[in-house]
């Protein structure tokens, strides 16, 4: 996805656990998920934002997703590699991705019960050898090229995208290339020309049901 685009943990242990444990030392948790809809609701409903969260504040590159339905059709994604703190970056994105995502039309409170969230933190860039330097499912892509009008472009699809759609390398890169805007045939040389970053995620995702059990539950301590 380009500068916008398309990142599940444990969470407080004295709440329902709708999600797996997170991996040692992962940063992401499922209460940011939970932030994530207090804010869209918050923001549907044209009330006050809703206060700080108990987690991290600490600087992330992030992106947020949101589905809908069984089938997790996206229904908006945006993010940004730019470090940002994670309050005030998830308040931003959240409301972004829900509503200026321009596939598709903002999301309407008649949707929440259908609503999941993604919250990714994006960690590990690496400078990749050329286009071929990255390892399906594992890694994200953030493509830079220059188009058939000599326009500098740039599009990034997270680790999940090609898995996801079966893709492989070139396809992944096709896609993208196409994603970005490239409307001339795509080449060998092309693809050579492209510099390539890759990078790792740490995503968590929970849907509407599990924040409204979430929300039921008394806050017995500080969640940090």
């Amino acid at each position: 996805m380009s500068k916008t685009a398309h990142l599940a943990n444990n969470g407080d242990h004295h709440r329902n656990k709708p999600a797996s444990k997170p991996a040692t030392n992962q940063v992401a948790r499922i209460e940011m998920c939970f932030f994530c809809f207090d804010v869209l609701i918050n923001h549907l409903d044209k009330a006050a934002p809703p206060k700080n969260p108990c987690f991290t504040n600490d600087a992330f590159p992030l992106f947020v997703t949101w589905q809908l339905g069984k089938d997790k059709r996206l229904r908006g994604c945006i993010g940004t590699f730019e470090a940002l703190n994670l309050h005030m970056g998830l308040r931003d994105y959240s409301i972004k991705s829900a509503t200026e995502d321009g596939r598709f039309q903002p999301i309407n409170r008649g949707e929440l019960h259908n609503l999941y969230v993604s919250v990714s933190l994006l960690t590990q860039f690496e400078e990749a050898k050329d286009y071929l330097d990255w390892e399906v499912g594992v890694h994200g892509i953030k493509i830079v090229f220059h188009n058939e009008n000599g326009s500098k472009r740039s599009a990034t699809f997270l680790p999940e995208v090609a898995s996801e759609h079966g893709w492989d390398h070139i396809q992944t890169i096709d896609y993208l290339l196409r994603k970005a805007g490239f409307k001339g045939t795509i080449t060998s040389e092309v693809r050579e020309s492209i510099r390539l970053t890759r990078y790792q995620s740490e995503k968590i995702t929970v849907g509407y049901k599990d924040y409204v059990a979430w929300k039921k539950q008394p806050i017995q301590s500080d969640l940090s």
